[in-house]
């Protein structure tokens, strides 16, 4: 018994593309978020280093 081969599928073939929903009116952007979140870390890293610093 042959098997025929099955034709190999591409992702994405089908034309259709993700687009990422569209935030609520007043919710912040992801960029936002994001920057937001690096300059936690810094502020936290800096507090971290003066704590040491004054002990």
């Amino acid at each position: 018994m042959t098997t025929s081969e099955l034709p190999r599928r591409n992702p994405g073939a089908s034309g259709r593309t993700y687009t990422p929903p569209e935030p609520q009116p007043g919710a912040p952007s992801r960029a936002l978020r994001v920057r937001a979140a690096s300059g936690w870390e810094k502020f936290m890293h800096r507090s971290e280093t003066r704590q040491e610093t004054e002990t």
